[in-house]
């Protein structure tokens, strides 16, 4: 039960290739993310990546945070994020990495 208290946070990349269409689909999730406790931790436009691990490119970093895993996986299912994700956001983003997840306690302790 511990486990499932602790914060969830996802780290993620994107190559955004559609800029007005991206702001949409944000448009769109923000409730969404909001109903579901979760909120945007860190967002960074790139425009250089002086190394990756992955094969594709990214111009867009940012958190996605969660006060939970549980939060998080009904985020993704929910049926308006699901349209949201299909109009708006699979038009507009060319790649996806999700570069890391981690759960933390309050205090930010532990992985």
């Amino acid at each position: 039960m511990a486990a499932e208290l602790r914060r969830h946070t996802m780290l993620i990349g994107l190559w955004v290739s559609d800029p007005e269409g991206y702001r949409r689909y944000r448009a769109a999730m923000a409730p969404v993310l909001a109903r579901f406790g979760g909120s945007f931790g860190y967002d960074f436009m790139v425009n250089e990546v002086l190394r990756s691990e992955v094969e594709m490119p990214i111009n867009r970093v940012l958190t996605l945070v969660f006060p939970d895993r549980s939060a998080r996986e009904g985020f993704f299912a929910d049926p308006e994020y699901v349209e949201a994700r299909a109009s708006w956001f699979v038009p507009s983003v060319s790649h996806v990495a999700i570069l890391d997840e981690h759960c933390a306690g309050p205090a930010g302790q532990g992985r």
